[in-house]
């Protein structure tokens, strides 16, 4: 490896060198002294990059470059980012299945593998050891707590993988609030164990906010999708109990609480996940499935509850349309029923957060209708729908799906990208690419029943090289998505998913009664029918800006079409 270079920041020595093998980024945040300012709401990051400007994930570099924002080094100190409403990123992210539903512990190892390889799509903190985030979504290894703990029956339980607070007192408070949320709802406390971590592999900066991790195990008279949704809205009762809590804050997290999944991550890197959480050497744990995730987050400090895979999905890319989504889910959420809530829509509010990334929004809003009823792909292709219009490929293989996203497209508007999916409710398994088609992802199939999806080609190793033959691959198109079916051992790709899902209601029909309004013949006012004050709080209420003030709306009623401009300025930096 090249020579390492150094700066101190106030005291802190942050070492900074070019990609090596290990392909990690390293990186400090820091705000100004004095008089001084930074851009990206008062932050700095400083990255090493290598000589002649080459990317920042490069593998390969002759001498290190340091590189920052500014002209000049600042006297700068860490500090704690609390904003995230810019969160982005840029991932790696993948899943592996068995179709003949083998619950095995080599899968667990080949999504380690996988994980280990995406090193390179993920960062860590100025002590080149604190990672933004890595994780794991499996089934939950029934095989590994029932030896740890009596009464575990798989079927009849549900898992809770917690993050509690650093201190006893405070962590006992959240257990007692878990425990007396779920007998409300219904549900017996089994046990409580403590997840076995070795500390040691966590980097310095994440040590300082590590949180003690626990699983509770809760019985249940309910079976099936009955007590997923007991299990969730007993999660969403012990989150609604903590808000109130304020010595508590953010110190504690479900990161899953299901009868079907579990979910292990925090913010470490790839590389060491498997050592922090010592389950994942276990020869008793084994699954069918596994999503693993490298996180790499650009413009907020890392924490451990950001870290993935959510509670459904784990995603590759960022949310841009993310405000609108947020502003008319909530002016939306108060009008949701479904019979299958029996009234108890209140307790499942606020779906969405502005304060939580665009990943967990996604995710809230994901897992929310997949509770309900909506099978997941239906959900995803929903949420994130597929460009159809001037369509040649979908107007002549799978042309009913039109309907389906005309008529959904009134309901709720579509979370756009770039953004890759992986995601599952313990049932399926698949990935979703949306209609941007940004971010990369390539699938294959192998003739010993297994499918693997990844963001990257040649994460699993000689993995494919040594299966017994590959069946089918490929790479997911602008809006495409396969899954896998893990109750019937089938795999879908995106035509067959589509005219599955679009043939499942009568869409066509149901899409002859949207009228679309006949501009031609309206009349039009010359003069303003509200006042000032009476239009600006119906453009707050509807979630209208400044800018979609004047820049679209305006240009629409002056000429008739929408308007394209361009978003920045195109003039090089004075130098």
């Amino acid at each position: 490896m090249a020579p390492a270079s150094s700066l101190s920041l106030s005291g802190l020595k942050t070492r900074c060198r070019c990609l090596s093998a290990k392909s990690t980024v390293t990186r400090a945040y820091g705000v100004c002294s004095s008089s001084e300012s930074l851009s990206l709401s008062s932050r700095r990051r400083f990255r090493s990059l290598p000589a002649g400007g080459a990317s920042h994930r490069a593998r390969h570099s002759a001498s290190p470059v340091f590189r920052y924002r500014s002209s000049a080094i600042v006297s700068a100190t860490a500090v704690d980012f609390d904003d995230i409403t810019r969160d982005r990123d840029a991932c790696g992210v993948g899943f592996i299945a068995s179709l003949e539903g083998k619950r095995t512990h080599e899968t667990v190892r080949k999504a380690v593998r996988a994980l280990e390889c995406m090193e390179h799509r993920g960062a860590c903190s100025a002590d080149d050891d604190s990672g933004d985030g890595a994780g794991f979504m499996t089934e939950i290894p029934w095989k590994l707590l029932s030896s740890d703990i009596d009464g575990v029956v798989e079927g009849e339980c549900g898992v809770g993988m917690i993050f509690l607070p650093q201190d006893a007192t405070r962590a006992a408070s959240c257990k007692k609030v878990i425990v007396e949320e779920a007998a409300a709802k219904g549900l017996e406390l089994v046990g409580w164990r403590d997840v076995p971590v070795d500390k040691e592999v966590v980097g310095k900066f994440a040590r300082e906010t590590e949180p003690e991790i626990a699983q509770v195990i809760l019985k249940s008279s309910l079976k099936g999708k009955e007590l997923e949704r007991q299990l969730y809205i007993t999660r969403k009762s012990i989150e609604a109990k903590i808000e109130t809590m304020p010595e508590i804050g953010d110190d504690c997290y479900i990161c899953s609480l299901s009868g079907k999944v579990v979910v292990y991550k925090g913010m470490l890197r790839s590389s060491v996940v498997q050592y922090f959480y010592l389950d994942l050497q276990s020869e008793l744990f084994e699954t069918v499935f596994a999503i693993y995730h490298r996180r790499f987050s650009t413009n907020t400090t890392p924490k451990w509850p950001l870290a993935q895979p959510m509670r459904f999905l784990g995603h590759n890319g960022e949310i841009n349309t993310l405000q609108g989504n947020l502003n008319l889910m909530m002016s939306r959420e108060k009008t949701l029923k479904h019979p299958v809530w029996n009234g108890k829509e209140d307790e499942l509010l606020p779906i969405c957060s502005p304060t939580a990334s665009d990943s967990a929004n996604l995710d809230r809003v994901a897992e929310l209708m997949t509770k309900t009823g909506f099978e997941v792909e239906e959900a995803m292709m929903i949420l994130v729908p597929e460009a159809y219009d001037n369509h040649p490929e979908l107007d002549e293989k799978y042309p009913e799906v039109k309907a389906f996203y005309r008529y959904y497209e009134g309901l709720q508007e579509g979370w756009d990208g770039p953004a890759l999916l992986i995601f599952s409710d313990g049932n399926k398994v698949g990935a979703r690419l949306d209609r941007n088609g940004l971010r990369p992802a390539r699938f294959w199939q192998t003739d010993d029943g297994y499918v693997y999806v990844a963001s990257e080609v040649g994460v699993f190793g000689d993995t494919l090289e040594s299966a017994s033959g590959v069946v089918s691959k490929g790479r997911l198109g602008p809006g495409h998505m396969v899954s896998v079916d893990l109750q019937n051992g089938t795999f879908s790709t995106n035509i067959d998913i589509a005219k599955s899902v679009s043939s499942n209601k009568p869409y066509e029909e149901w899409t002859k009664s949207i009228v679309d309004l006949d501009t031609d013949s309206c009349e039009y006012k010359s003069e303003p029918q509200w006042s000032a004050k009476d239009a600006l709080e119906m453009q707050v209420a509807f979630g209208y800006g400044l800018e979609d003030s004047q820049l679209i709306i305006e240009g629409m009623a002056a000429e008739g079409r929408e308007p394209t401009f361009c978003m920045g300025d195109t003039i090089a930096l004075p130098f």
